[in-house]
């Protein structure tokens, strides 16, 4: 098992990061707000968790071994895989979900994409005796389901910036998908930094 890999950022893609150890790229999956704290040439350490396939080896990457721990007991309930596992830690700290689960906050899970009600309800029995406590030393700042980050303009500006973009460019992109935030904000959901990284590297993309 791979608990970590650490040495220089050798490149970032918008869902991977490749991590230069004893002359061997590695390549990392990882979430946004991992990414944005990457830089090309600097030196990172990611937790790592390897899932194994018949057909693919594949190392998820996160910033600390709470996310990876995290990351790996959301997939002992059934039909949250990986992927899935790394959207939930995308969209909300470790202990918001631990605070999420514990206190059986439904709207906090249906705001991951790909999580429906009756999925929101069948995780939180399962999940109900298997994160265990929130650890953070600000939980009753957090607030029940706070996002990873403070400000999804924040986070995603950041994102395009350790992918190489100029923060004119950064601050333009964030603009074009502002609308497509704050009509999932008015609905009552969380912004899905995800979609909107993916939406704003498209718009770069059609820039250039």
């Amino acid at each position: 098992m791979i608990a970590f890999v650490s040495g220089p950022v050798a490149a970032l893609a918008p869902t991977t990061a490749v991590i230069e150890v004893g002359g061997i790229g590695m390549a990392v999956q990882c979430a946004p707000g991992t990414l944005a704290g990457l830089r090309i040439g600097q030196e990172a350490k990611l937790a790592t968790s390897l899932v194994v396939r018949e057909d693919s080896l594949t190392l998820y990457g996160f910033a600390d071994d709470d996310e990876r721990q995290v990351f790996e007991l959301l997939q002992t309930a059934s039909g949250v895989g990986p992927r899935l596992a790394q959207a939930m830690l995308a969209t909300h700290s470790p202990d918001a979900l631990r605070i999420a689960v514990a206190t059986g906050d439904e709207k906090a899970l249906t705001a991951v994409s790909g999580i429906g009600k009756k999925g929101a309800q069948k995780l939180l029995l399962e999940l109900k005796d298997r994160l265990g406590e929130p650890v953070g030393a600000h939980i009753g700042q957090q607030g029940i389901g706070a996002p990873v980050s403070s400000s999804w303009r924040d986070q995603l500006q950041a994102a395009l910036i350790g992918l190489g973009y100029a923060t004119r460019e950064a601050d333009e992109a964030v603009a074009a998908v502002a609308p497509q935030a704050e009509a999932a904000i008015a609905g009552g959901e969380r912004a899905p930094v995800p979609q909107l990284l993916r939406a704003a590297l498209q718009t770069l993309n059609r820039a250039r």
